[in-house]
């Protein structure tokens, strides 16, 4: 299991949320790609990007940040954020992306991640966010009537990369994550799994390691790596089984 370090942009800055909410947010570093320059130093072998003003707005707002990020960086990454049809895609994955995350356009369109896994195989990850079980799309603001193990479903034998899976409810609030969902999500599905809200101490990391053999591959961090509650070069050693000196 790797455990992947998040940037969320706003505005140009690397900020995180509390519960999605566009105006609990704390800014964590006004340089993006010096952050994640710092990431890929402590040993992180993927970088998780995420456009909010983008998840909002519906089309790509921080174009500029995450092209400045991609440069900084040797190791792979994987963007998601307002993009909602196949030229986003394209013009993601030219800029640099190494995967790209469907999330909104997912459930309102299916038929659009076929067509990106066909265009380019192994480099679209679905992002599947649920509060009380439910998907929510449109950067969260809305709730559907559909639920995550059913959309999750839609996507077998598509060629999805990865599902990245968020409970809203805990993303940002450093609870724990939600195993149970989590680890139900990844065993109705052949797709790999990424665990993502909640994340908070290494236990946490430890316990999603036990439910790995469900499908589990990936788990991102956020909040708990910016406040030092997680030092990420600890918790990748400890999905390595390597003991750090202190």
């Amino acid at each position: 299991m790797i455990v992947i370090p998040a940037i969320d942009l706003k505005e140009g800055r690397c900020v995180r949320l509390e519960q999605g909410l566009m105006e609990r947010d704390t800014v964590f570093n006004d340089n993006p790609a010096a952050q994640a320059v710092e990431w890929q130093r402590q040993g992180a072998e993927l970088l998780h990007i995420v456009d909010l003003d983008g998840a909002f707005a519906g089309e790509p707002k921080n174009r500029a940040a995450i092209e400045a990020i991609v440069n900084a960086i040797t190791i792979p990454s994987q963007l998601g954020g307002g993009i909602r049809d196949l030229a986003t895609v394209e013009a993601y994955l030219s800029l640099g992306v190494s995967r790209v995350i469907l999330g909104t356009a997912a459930q309102r369109n299916p038929e659009l991640v076929k067509e990106a896994c066909a265009k380019f195989p192994g480099r679209i990850v679905v992002g599947i966010d649920a509060k009380n079980g439910m998907v929510a799309v449109q950067g969260w603001a809305e709730v559907t009537g559909i639920t995550a193990v059913e959309l999750a479903r839609k996507f077998e034998g598509y060629g999805v990369a990865a599902i990245i899976y968020t409970d809203i409810a805990r993303d940002g609030m450093l609870q724990g994550p939600n195993l149970e969902a989590t680890k139900a999500l990844a065993e109705a599905v052949n797709i790999p799994v990424i665990a993502s809200g909640g994340v908070s101490t290494l236990k946490d990391i430890q316990n999603l390691m036990a439910i790995e053999s469900s499908g589990v591959t990936g788990v991102i961090t956020g909040k708990a790596v910016y406040t030092g509650a997680i030092r990420l070069a600890e918790a990748i050693a400890l999905t390595k089984g390597v003991v750090l000196a202190s």
